[in-house]
């Protein structure tokens, strides 16, 4: 008779879910088995912790578009790992979260240690996921377990896309199944069709309408650009007619920010040439982008004016038209088939100079094409100096992985991406951390490209242990650390009252050496470039130690000004 982590295993295949990362404990270990029977059909990555297999299933699930799993025991499952869950769900990232009681062969009721059933003594694991999930369900029956599985593997997929949990009581793992099962199991497939729904045409129409009357439209390109691969697409449209594009954060970089119509990412921690475009434009035109306050400068007034200028937005989930500002019109649909309808209907290029030569006039004005450079203490780079390296550095088969701090601010002020959708970052939650274990996932899903991580000390000391992964992989990653021996957007905003902020220094490169990767150090500016060649050449994790002035600040790296 089959037991129920083997149907679980089986289903999650049937779904065409491959991909898994672990750090196993009791539940989970039990279901190792059956993993092992079907390895030749699935990757499963061991991780040193369970935040870092957060991340790294996050991370595959954004990149892929479907979901990857994250499982592990009860207990921390839900408490470090729900770093990843909780970028999962913030970002629309696709990931399933299998996970346990911890109720030790049927002691839950009697306060067992480590107890996740939700019992007198215990704590709750479905209390803790539900909130951070679209989906989740605590399997008591192995039919249950299998049914959930099926669900989960919808919610993760179907728009918006998420994270989806299912919570297994612990002595159901090993069961054996009697047949005939009730209630029936039925196959996989037929749970996860679905068809999207096309834009309605009259709107899209409209909307083609609407473009071709403007005089300084702009489109706010956010994570449904993203998500649906429609950057190159949307920026051949936005070119033939002149219309300017601007960015959330998580899209940075979804179309090539060195095209003519390209004015950058919105917000505080954007650039100022985007800020001013937005301002200044007539028609807005928001794909995909939620509007969130981050990136609107917390709504600043001056920024988005309902009812001063049109407002048009595109949402494949139509809570999300008209969220945070009132709209003209609202579409309901993927963006990738907006731009395409468009496209076939042909917008008009008669004002196409007129705009490129406003666009320019802005990009002017701001200094879009010119970044500041700071000094830095003799011995030490400042960050705009890692900015400059990774700019120089950057190919078409390069990708990037951001993380938190004063460092990805400079990166996001103040880089140009020459490539489209080669960007990566934090975009649920900006924890730090994140980057290193998602530079790793994001090497196994494109082995073929050149992964880069720039990271702070603070964030990268978290998940440091992700080396020992990527060795174990044989995975060739390159981790540049932005060392300031301290948190330096802290630090910047503390003053001359600094306190909890500053690091013993730590060399990094030889830590990484311990862990079984590579290192170097960099004391000046024109090192960086050619040490990202040469650690791309060297083969392995490699992590490049670059040290950062500690009084380098981010604040020439915002735009505080008024409109």
């Amino acid at each position: 008779m089959p037991k129920t982590n083997e149907l679980v295993v089986d289903t999650l295949l049937e779904a065409g879910v491959n991909r898994f990362f672990t750090l196993p404990g009791l539940g989970v270990t039990w279901s190792l088995p059956a993993f092992h029977e079907r390895k030749d059909e699935l990757n499963l990555v061991l991780t040193r912790n369970e935040w870092i297999a957060s991340v790294m299933a996050q991370a595959t699930g954004r990149l892929t578009g479907r979901p990857a799993v994250l499982m592990g025991q009860g207990p921390w499952i839900t408490t470090i790992g729900g770093v990843g869950i909780l970028e999962a769900h913030f970002a629309g990232s696709p990931m399933i979260v299998l996970t346990e009681t911890s109720c030790y062969d049927g002691y839950g009721q009697m306060g067992v240690y480590q107890t996740m059933t939700g019992d007198y003594g215990g704590a709750d694991a479905m209390a803790s996921l539900k909130p951070i999930t679209k989906y989740c369900t605590y399997a008591t029956t192995p039919e249950e377990a299998v049914y959930g599985v099926q669900m989960a593997a919808k919610h993760a997929t179907l728009p918006r896309q998420g994270p989806a949990a299912v919570i297994m009581k612990t002595p159901i793992i090993r069961q054996e199944v009697e047949e005939p099962i009730k209630p029936a199991l039925y196959p996989t497939e037929g749970y996860l069709r679905y068809t999207p729904a096309r834009p309605d045409q009259a709107a899209v129409d409209e909307l083609a309408r609407m473009l071709n009357a403007a005089k300084r439209p702009i489109i706010v390109a956010g994570n449904g650009v993203l998500g649906a691969n429609a950057g190159p697409a949307l920026q051949a449209l936005a070119e033939k007619s002149g219309i300017a594009v601007a960015t959330s954060y998580n899209a940075k970089g979804v179309i090539v920010e060195t095209s003519d119509i390209a004015v950058g990412m919105l917000g505080t921690w954007g650039v100022s040439t985007a800020n001013r475009a937005l301002a200044e434009a007539d028609f807005v035109l928001m794909l995909g982008a939620s509007m969130g306050p981050d990136y609107t400068r917390f709504r600043d007034p001056d920024m988005v004016r309902p009812g001063d200028q049109k407002l048009v937005q595109v949402d494949i989930d139509p809570r999300n038209a008209g969220w945070v500002y009132p709209v003209d019109m609202a579409i309901t649909g993927d963006v990738a088939d907006v731009i395409d309808m468009l496209e076939k209907i042909g917008l008009s290029s008669d004002q196409r100079d007129q705009r490129i030569g406003a666009v320019n006039e802005v990009k002017e004005r701001t200094g879009y094409n010119t970044l500041p450079r700071p000094s830095a203490k003799q011995g030490t780079v400042h960050h705009a100096d890692m900015v400059a390296g990774i700019q120089s550095f950057l190919g078409k088969d390069d990708l990037l992985a951001l993380d938190a701090g004063a460092n990805r601010i400079w990166s996001t002020f103040g880089l140009r991406m020459p490539h489209p959708q080669q960007l990566f970052v934090p975009g649920g939650t900006g924890i730090m951390g994140w980057g290193p274990p998602a530079a790793l996932a994001a090497k196994l899903v494109h082995p073929e490209k050149r992964v880069t991580c720039l990271a702070g000390d603070g964030g990268f000391m978290m998940t440091v242990q992700v080396i020992t992964t990527a060795v174990q992989q044989n995975a060739d990653v390159v981790y540049l650390v932005s060392n300031n021996s301290g948190l330096g957007m802290v630090r910047d905003n503390l003053g001359e009252n600094r306190i909890a902020v500053d690091f013993e220094e730590i060399d990094f490169a030889k830590v990484a050496e311990g862990l079984g990767g590579k290192g170097m150090q960099v004391h000046h500016p024109d090192e960086i470039p050619a040490a990202l060649e040469e650690a791309h050449k060297m083969g392995g994790p490699v992590v490049i130690d670059a040290k950062v002035d500690p009084d380098a600040s981010h604040h020439e790296a915002t735009d505080n000004e008024p409109l």
